[in-house]
């Protein structure tokens, strides 16, 4: 207890400077939170979804997407061929962690073979499976997800060669079980979760600054790259590149396609640009995704236009709209199919690709709209909302700039969690434009 105080603290401490915990604190949170996860979540989820046996097997440097989530902080890697094996029995209700590897992996998985008595691999694999003798066998294959798709072809021919006759039939796909492994969030985790978008946060009001911006000079790419070593020296990573655009009064017309597909073009900022960021850190197994805009006041102005405030208030309203559909057991069709009607009863032009978020950016769950299909994603956008799980709120609404002759889109992405108290963002949305200059009083919230 005292340990996990003093963790806490630090990482309190780290989040006020945006400034990430030394390696090896951060090691020792990851292994807890692993261990939290393999003795008391994953049982629970195998006993929803009714596999007895989960087998998660990689070679060195092709892991498996979940095996990565289930390797202690010290490896970096699999070892070999690293098979685990997961058992749970639906009679008794043993649970058993087994590594069909040389090594123990980590504190959390004993290592479980006798290579005395199995000098090959697979035989041993096959031992546990004859001992235990599970109904559903369940493995990484899937067609809708590429998080729970992992076990390569070589693995999967020779595991289904070995593999005793009796059992050939058991074997099945472990997608759902997987998805959840994914997207569940612990209550340690949500402890920990807004120490990183609080961090996002800080990174973005001061890329947002007259440190960081002089108009005329800096260009979108001098913004992107002293984001990402911003990021880098803050002792955490990213997932993605940033990315600074601009929209301004001119007479080139917004398109999505371009927004979405290619990486914005460096460009001078200048006095009047409505700046856009898109931006995401990782650190402690867990991501962010956070898109906000600021504005870059022209001489003589003492506050953003009111045209662009109003857009923004759009979007703030589109994000409520979204939220308000949250329902467990909906999926994100039909929660993407809600937001979209009640935003066109209300006048908005919005277009919604809002994603689950956790183990990875763009994660695995019910994947609410994309930007290019907004009638509904086939597959992941069939998967049901769970209580426990976080998700990137990212949308964006299109309205007209009188002054500027022409629409504009603001893109907002905020991070936020589900539970059956409702949703909540993790730590709180862009409300206000960010200024630039701009006193303290002016930063979003």
């Amino acid at each position: 207890m005292k340990k996990l105080l003093i963790s806490l603290l630090l990482l309190a401490a780290g989040a006020v400077q945006a400034q990430a915990l030394p390696v090896r604190e951060q090691a020792r949170i990851v292994n807890e939170v692993l261990a939290e996860r393999l003795d008391v979540l994953l049982p629970s989820l195998m006993k929803a979804n009714g596999i007895d046996m989960w087998i998660v097997m990689s070679r060195e440097y092709n892991e498996d997407p979940i095996l990565k989530t289930m390797l202690p902080a010290e490896w970096l890697n699999a070892r070999r061929r690293t098979i685990l094996v997961f058992y749970r029995n639906p009679q008794t209700e043993k649970y058993e962690k087994l590594a069909i590897a040389r090594y123990d992996v980590g504190a959390a998985v004993k290592g479980a073979w006798d290579m005395k008595k199995f000098p090959k691999q697979w035989d041993a694999l096959a031992d546990v499976i004859q001992t235990r003798k599970p109904v559903k066998i369940g493995i990484n294959t899937s067609a809708d997800y590429g998080h729970a798709d992992g076990m390569v072809q070589t693995d999967y021919v020779e595991f289904m060669q070995m593999l005793p006759a009796e059992y050939k039939g058991k074997v099945v796909s472990a997608e759902k079980l997987a998805v959840m492994w994914l997207e569940a969030r612990t209550d340690r985790e949500m402890q920990i979760y807004p120490r990183l978008v609080d961090a996002t946060h800080k990174i973005i009001d001061a890329g947002f600054s007259e440190q960081v911006i002089t108009p005329g000079v800096t260009t979108t790419d001098d913004v992107e790259w002293w984001f990402r070593q911003k990021i880098r020296d803050s002792g955490y990573d990213t997932w993605f590149h940033p990315t600074v655009s601009i929209q301004r009064n001119d007479t080139e017309p917004f398109d999505q396609l371009k927004s979405f597909s290619a990486r914005p073009k460096s460009n001078v900022i200048v006095p009047g640009d409505l700046l856009h960021v898109d931006i995401g850190i990782s650190y402690l197994r867990l991501n962010t995704d956070v898109q906000q805009h600021a504005y870059v006041l022209r001489p003589g102005e003492k506050d953003i236009p009111d045209s662009l405030k109003a857009a923004f208030a759009k979007s703030n309203r589109l994000q409520d709209i979204l939220t308000g559909q949250f329902q467990q057991g909906r999926t994100g069709n039909q929660i993407l199919a809600g937001a979209l009607a009640q935003a066109k009863a209300e006048g908005i032009a919005a277009t919604i690709y809002t994603h689950p978020l956790g183990s990875h950016g763009h994660a695995a769950g019910p994947t609410i709209g994309m930007w290019d299909m907004q009638g509904g994603v086939p597959g992941s956008g069939d998967f049901p909302l769970h209580f426990k799980t976080a998700y990137s709120i990212e949308l964006n609404s299109e309205s007209t700039v009188p002054e500027w002759k022409k629409n504009i889109r603001i893109m907002l992405e905020e991070d936020g969690y589900f539970d059956e108290s409702g949703f909540r963002y993790i730590s709180g949305r862009q409300k206000k434009i960010h200024l630039l200059p701009r006193p303290a009083a002016n930063i979003g919230s």
